[in-house]
């Protein structure tokens, strides 16, 4: 198989792609890794919006992980908009996967990463290295998406209108309410199956626009991160970088967003999710 195509998604366990990564150069095949191997193994981590120009060409790249790839999703955005000073979060994980809940997992308990940062802050500098960012992570008992906490410092006194313009003008973030009776991350996941994504899949940020908080120099938000879905879109951009399909990471963007249905709100009728003036 791998002398009859041109690109190589590998998305088995972690550490076992690295192994087989001399058989894929051996047959001259682009390579394209995930989150669970590391940044050493390609020398290369992709997050489209950010980086999709340095991919373009590359023999190999690696997909980070699905709460990395919201991180550069959404403070990406605040810092190519000349907002974010650092930012210092705390990850609520679900404890395994829906497909294993039967093999075990943490029940009636919140289990603390045992170091700080947690590895996705690191990670994330991976794609922005100049990001200042320190992630805290915990697992939760649930075993759907994983929900973020963020205190923000900003480079100036800034307005909640400016940075949800900032998250606005970027793809792949979209804003929910509590008004639309979006309050938990269950909620959210039954709007997806009611709108009839495949599997329910979230491909979005799911920002809670109303729980934005900013004063002065400082902003507060939270968000859903669907692990199971959020780096498609990224692994569909990442085939055409690599393969110099499409040269151009917006262009990429555009037409993956347009083919899924990417959206930048789910309850149109009823959101308050409108960009800024």
């Amino acid at each position: 198989m791998v002398g009859q195509v041109d690109v190589v998604v590998d998305a088995t366990p972690k550490k076992v792609a690295a192994a087989a990564l001399p058989l894929y150069r051996r047959a001259g095949v682009k390579v394209i890794l995930q989150g669970g191997e590391a940044h050493a193994t390609t020398g290369h981590s992709f997050v489209a919006q950010a980086n999709y120009a340095s991919a373009v060409g590359r023999e190999s790249t690696r997909v980070v992980s699905c709460n990395t790839t919201s991180i550069v999703r959404v403070l990406g955005a605040l810092d190519a908009a000349d907002l974010l000073a650092s930012a210092r979060g705390t990850l609520i994980r679900r404890a395994t996967d829906p497909g294993e809940s039967h093999l075990g997992g943490v029940m009636n308990t919140i289990v603390p990463e045992s170091s700080i940062p947690s590895h996705q802050g690191p990670d994330a500098r991976t794609v922005l290295p100049n990001l200042d960012v320190v992630t805290m992570a915990a697992k939760a008992a649930h075993t759907q998406t994983h929900n973020h906490y963020w205190s923000l410092r900003l480079r100036r006194r800034s307005s909640r209108d400016e940075i949800l313009a900032a998250l606005h003008a970027v793809p792949r973030i979209a804003f929910v309410t509590m008004a639309e009776g979006l309050v938990a991350l269950n909620t959210t996941v039954e709007l997806m199956r009611d709108l009839g994504r495949p599997r329910g899949d979230m491909w979005e940020v799911a920002v809670w626009e109303d729980v934005v908080t900013v004063d002065g120099d400082e902003a507060y938000l939270t968000y859903q991160v669907y692990n199971e879905a959020i780096v498609i879109p990224e692994s569909i951009d990442a085939i055409r970088a690599v393969t110099g399909a499409v040269p151009d990471g917006s262009a990429s963007i555009a037409i993956t967003d347009e083919v899924l249905g990417v959206r930048r709100q789910f309850l149109s009728s009823l959101s308050s999710a409108k960009p800024p003036r």
